[in-house]
């Protein structure tokens, strides 16, 4: 469903990120009464009634173009989100959602526990979309709203239009913006207030990093964040982490309201940074998006079936920084400090079945909890170390991309709404069967990201070149000048002195025909840092380049 960028538009990343005026280093002193006691703004942080930070961490979900999907709710929950962002229309473009459409919408964000971010999407590329709705058409559409809004400042947040103006004349973004937070504010709206960047969303010419202090200080609360778009403009470490930081150095709260990490034919977006620097920051994110897309590439599940999810949704759930690893229940919910503080008891021994050469099949007796079991993770157990492999809202889930003829271990986790987590249940033993993954054709890039001196950051896309689906896969290489790995996403590695083998993450564990995965990994390294030059999958030779 998303609008693709202008591939020229793209190619011009660094002159714009690189130029862009600085936010200033000084937070506004101006004192400002709040209207509201729910969730809310202060210091460049997104707080709730009660004073505590609230991070986002979420998915979008396309409910105006799938209006009977609002099962999806409870399945985001289920998987460990907080937040979900609601895609509406206020007639422009789409059919428009009705204000008892859109109450019915909070309420069952309400009774799945999850914050609701709802946005207009007809606005998105206005001034080069044609078709678009303005921000002033927006606003209006969210004062016709305000009889089920009001009340609901604890709950809700109002993003006024999806990205809002596109790659013609982004400087006119601004005047608008204030206009359209002025006109909610003067209509009586106590919520806070999301606003998205020009350039699609991506503000690659920096128009919203230049203007963000102009825009925050017009609204008389101070209660209104920033939203920015990471995609294919962002597919370097440095962009992602200037961008970002650039807000808070300002005090100027922001967060990633959309972003992607499947590569596509305008680049590939450098998700493991986004995530990352927003877990270190402390920042929100929602990832694009839940399922239904016109391109299926960023969908996190097929056909909206939660047991189904993509390698796309796997990361954003799953992986490193990732929603179930980094998620903290709103305390609106009694989650937290003073709420639910009972964890669920310990699940039964798991057992396995349909033990294959990459996959393993387990299931376990369900564990019991004063408010209710929302989820289990099922963690890989070496030594001392735990990974998280899956996760399921039953009592029983299927690991993938495991090696043929290789022992594992196996525990679960069950954990309630509130984020309680119980105590590890006993272990499994599973051994894969001889055969393995099939590397078949393959071919291997690799890439320095970034280089220090002592140490470097790399990046290995794996593409398969063949026909069919490579289920479980390890790759091999060699360093040539004494590199050593120290830390990597996307798969394990493990090493030998030149010589390096990856198993992958389950989120990189299956490659389409014609797809790619993309392992990154930071090492040290001495006066000279050759790439490899041969690699091999599953023992079959990949051709590089």
């Amino acid at each position: 469903m998303r609008r693709k960028r202008n591939l020229a538009v793209l190619l011009a990343v660094l002159a714009g990120l690189l130029g862009i005026v600085g936010l200033g280093q000084t937070a506004h002193a101006e004192s400002r009464a709040r209207l509201a006691t729910g969730l809310h703004i202060s210091d460049g942080r997104l707080l709730e009634g009660n004073g505590n930070d609230f991070v986002m961490r979420g998915v979008n979900h396309a409910h105006t173009w799938y209006p009977g999907e609002t099962q999806s709710l409870a399945d985001i929950k289920a998987l460990g989100a907080n937040t979900v962002r609601v895609v509406l229309s206020n007639g422009h473009r789409w059919t428009k959602n009705s204000a008892e459409d859109v109450a019915a919408i909070v309420a069952q964000c309400k009774a799945n526990r999850l914050i609701c971010v709802l946005e207009v999407h007809d606005t998105t590329g206005y001034g080069e979309e044609s078709a678009a709705a303005s921000l002033d058409q927006a606003a209006d559409y969210w004062i016709g709203l305000k009889s089920v809004l009001t009340g609901e400042e604890n709950y809700v947040v109002i993003n006024i239009g999806n990205e809002p103006w596109g790659n013609t004349n982004p400087a006119g973004w601004t005047d608008p913006t204030v206009a359209a937070v002025k006109k909610l504010r003067a209509a009586g709206f106590q919520h806070t207030i999301m606003v998205d960047a020009p350039n699609w969303g991506q503000d690659w010419q920096g128009v919203m990093r230049a203007n963000a202090r102009t825009v925050y200080d017009a609204d008389s609360t101070g209660n209104l964040i920033f939203s920015i778009h990471m995609y294919s403009v962002y597919d370097t470490a440095q962009e992602i982490t200037d961008y970002l930081n650039a807000f808070v150095t300002a005090r100027l709260p922001i967060l990633i309201g959309e972003f992607g990490g499947p590569p596509d034919q305008y680049g590939d977006p450098d998700e493991n940074t986004m995530m990352a620097t927003a877990q270190q920051l402390k920042l929100g994110y929602l990832a694009w998006s839940w399922s239904g897309n016109t391109d299926p590439i960023l969908d996190m599940t097929t056909d909206f079936d939660p047991n189904k999810l993509t390698d796309w949704g796997k990361r954003v759930f799953n992986g490193p920084n990732g929603i179930a690893e980094t998620s903290r229940e709103a305390t609106v919910f009694g989650g937290g400090s003073g709420g639910d503080t009972q964890a669920p008891t310990a699940p039964g021994t798991p057992a396995a079945s349909a033990v294959t050469a990459t996959s393993a099949t387990l299931t376990w007796p369900a564990a019991t909890d004063n408010v209710g079991v929302t989820a289990y993770d099922v963690v890989r157990v070496s030594g001392g170390t735990e990974t998280r492999v899956a996760t399921s809202t039953g009592t029983t889930a299927t690991v993938t991309g495991l090696t043929a003829n290789t022992a594992y271990t196996f525990a679960v986790y069950a954990r309630d709404a509130a984020g309680n987590r119980s105590a590890r249940s006993a272990t499994v033993g599973v051994t894969t069967q001889q055969g393995g993954g099939s590397g078949g054709a393959c071919s291997v890039g690799y890439r320095v990201v970034g280089d220090w001196g002592s140490g470097f950051q790399g990046e290995i896309s794996i593409r398969n070149t063949g026909s069919a689906a490579i289920n479980g896969w390890t790759l091999g290489f060699s360093f040539a000048n004494g590199q050593t790995i120290s830390n990597m996403w996307g798969g394990t590695p493990q090493q030998s002195g030149a010589a390096v083998t990856v198993t992958p993450a389950d989120y990189t564990a299956t490659i389409p025909a014609a797809g790619s995965v993309t392992v990154g990994f930071t090492a040290n390294r001495g006066s000279t840092n050759s790439a490899p030059a041969a690699f091999t999958l599953s023992g079959s030779a990949c051709a590089t380049g």
